[in-house]
């Protein structure tokens, strides 16, 4: 379990302070991703010079190399990437999804074939809180289906319901120790009713806070921000919540041809993000985010006709 604590609050952003079992976390927050144990391009030094107090690391990647018991027996996630600080861990969902030519997915779990080697697996839910306990994970996550877009309405929620079921296991498959905690994932596609049925849902059984999935893949930014609107009420207002899927600075390494390029650009973009989230707790504590947001849109966005950003106070993560 970890402790959560709001300081303040300016209409839905809140402003708070996640204490995990490697560290203080404070929220909103970017959260860096280092899918395979390592940001690209960037040290762990590196990483925690821009601010950041937490990264992310992957299930799936991480399972099929190292392997989560040669990362246990070296130490840890922790130790093995040499970072202090807090740790998420994804529990593979996403993989799921876009593994799609390569797995099969059925009531008890997902079978699916390596993209390294072609190798047979099979991702439980059991199995996957075993691999981020494993791994040393302050936050774990459920495994999650994250149904592809565009998808029909029925299949959106045979989907979410699948979800729902493989969320209670990973329930009672995960170990409580201080400072760790197990998230839930809110699904349900673009179809509101599906989403609040969702969080209902994961609310039943109990988490330790809540995460926003399948959102950014394709959907377009409005619906994105519709889903959200809708959601984010209907979620406990003392627990975390976790917005997840921005990808914003992929671009900008794809284009980068040297290693020292990436280095550059990836320093950039963490320090940029860190400083956003840094000035939106700020502008939350003195009750001037709308302010701060319309001056940040203003200055940013090259689409005047954009329906206009509603923080609503999640942290989100990057992407890689």
């Amino acid at each position: 379990m970890i402790g959560f604590e709001v300081l303040a609050r300016d209409g839905a952003a809140r402003r708070g302070r996640l204490a995990t079992a490697h560290g203080v976390i404070d929220t909103p927050v970017f959260m860096p991703v280092g899918t395979a144990g390592t940001v690209k391009a960037m040290t762990p030094e590196g990483v925690a010079a821009t601010g950041a107090r937490i990264v992310l690391g992957n299930t799936y990647h991480l399972m099929l190399r190292p392997g989560a018991e040669r990362v246990a027996a070296l130490g840890g996630l922790h130790r093995f990437m040499n970072w202090p600080h807090a740790i998420l861990t994804d529990s593979g969902g996403f993989q799921v999804m876009s593994l799609a030519a390569r797995r099969t997915i059925a009531e008890a779990g997902v079978s699916f074939r390596s993209h390294l080697d072609g190798s047979l697996h099979e991702l439980t839910p059991e199995r996957s809180i075993a691999i981020q306990h494993l791994l040393g994970a302050d936050l774990t996550m459920v495994l999650d289906e994250c149904t592809p877009y565009p998808a029909p309405r029925e299949a959106v929620a045979s989907s979410m319901e699948l979800t729902t079921r493989w969320a209670e296991r990973s329930r009672r498959a995960f170990v409580e120790r201080p400072g760790h905690s197990l998230f839930g994932i809110v699904q349900g596609g673009v179809h509101s009713d599906l989403r609040l049925r969702s969080a209902a849902g994961l609310i039943e059984i109990g988490f330790d806070g809540y995460a926003v999935g399948g959102l950014a893949i394709g959907e377009g930014q409005e619906t994105t921000f519709a889903v959200l609107d809708a959601t984010v009420p209907a979620l406990p207002e003392d627990r975390p919540r976790y917005l997840m899927g921005s990808r914003a600075y992929l671009h900008h390494l794809s284009r980068a041809g040297e290693i020292l390029g990436s280095m550059l650009l990836t320093a950039h973009n963490l320090r940029y993000y860190s400083d956003l989230m840094a000035a939106m707790r700020a502008a939350i504590e003195r009750g001037s985010l709308a302010a701060f947001a319309a001056t940040f849109e203003a200055q940013n966005d090259p689409d005047p006709t954009r329906a206009p950003f509603t923080p609503t106070g999640i942290a989100g993560r990057g992407g890689a």
